[in-house]
Order: structure tokens, then C-alpha cells, then sequence
């Protein structure tokens, strides 16, 4: 059986990132709906999965190129932004936040993970604006 290839593991990145990205807008959906996602054993459990495959796949790109986070400004910013977004998503979700909070945190996730989506495709920390 061959290993997988670069290309391969940039697919399951990929997708790993888009199914993220999805069940975040998901849960989001339902929180603000007044729906109790939470009761859901899928909902809580399957974007854990999820971000632990994406985040290996993150780790093998980088082992494979060659490219270290702290030595790719792009890729340090990708870094940043995703402690960024962990810190954003935990306010969101978090049970006892007042709405009006976990409103404001969810849309500044929601940007965050589109900046790191953006550094992604441009591979420039700057999305190639200055």
C-alpha cells in the first residue's frame, strides 16, 4: 500500500477544513435557532474527531514541505488566527454567555476562520493586500 501524497493529504485538509468550518455554522445555526444541540451525541463529539484529523493533516503538510510554522509568516499567521478561533468559538458556545456575547464571538469566529481560509489560498499573512 503507498503512503499518502502530498496532494492526498492536502484533500483531507481540505475537506477536514470545510467540514469544520460546517459544523461550526451548524451548531451556530441551532444555538440561535433556540435548538439544543448540545442533547446531540454527534454534535458534540464528531467536530472533535474532525479537528483532530485536520489538525494531523496540518501537521503532515508541514513535515512533508518542509515548512515550519514560526520560519512562514503566512503560516504562523494561519496559527495565530486558529488560537484565535478556538478562543472565538469557545465564547460562543459557551452555555451560560448572555446572547448579545455569544452573538458578537461567533461573527468575529466566523471572520477569523475566513482570514485563515484567505492566508490559505494566498499564502500571505497580508492576502497579498500590501
Amino acid at each position: 500500500m503507498n503512503p499518502m501524497d502530498y496532494a492526498d493529504i492536502r484533500l483531507l485538509h481540505i475537506s477536514c477544513a470545510s467540514i469544520s468550518i460546517c459544523l461550526f455554522v451548524l451548531r451556530g445555526a441551532l444555538q440561535f435557532s433556540g435548538i439544543a444541540w448540545r442533547r446531540s451525541r454527534v454534535l458534540r463529539i464528531a467536530p472533535h474527531v474532525n479537528d483532530t484529523v485536520l489538525l494531523a493533516a496540518a501537521i503532515a503538510l508541514s513535515w512533508i514541505s518542509h515548512q515550519i510554522p514560526l520560519q512562514q509568516d503566512w503560516l504562523s499567521a494561519k496559527v495565530g488566527a486558529l488560537l484565535l478561533y478556538i478562543v472565538l468559538g469557545h465564547m460562543a458556545f459557551r452555555a451560560d454567555a448572555p446572547p448579545a456575547r455569544q452573538a458578537v464571538a461567533f461573527a468575529a469566529a466566523l471572520a477569523t476562520v475566513s482570514y485563515i481560509v484567505m492566508v490559505a489560498i494566498t499564502r500571505s499573512a497580508t492576502m497579498g493586500l500590501w
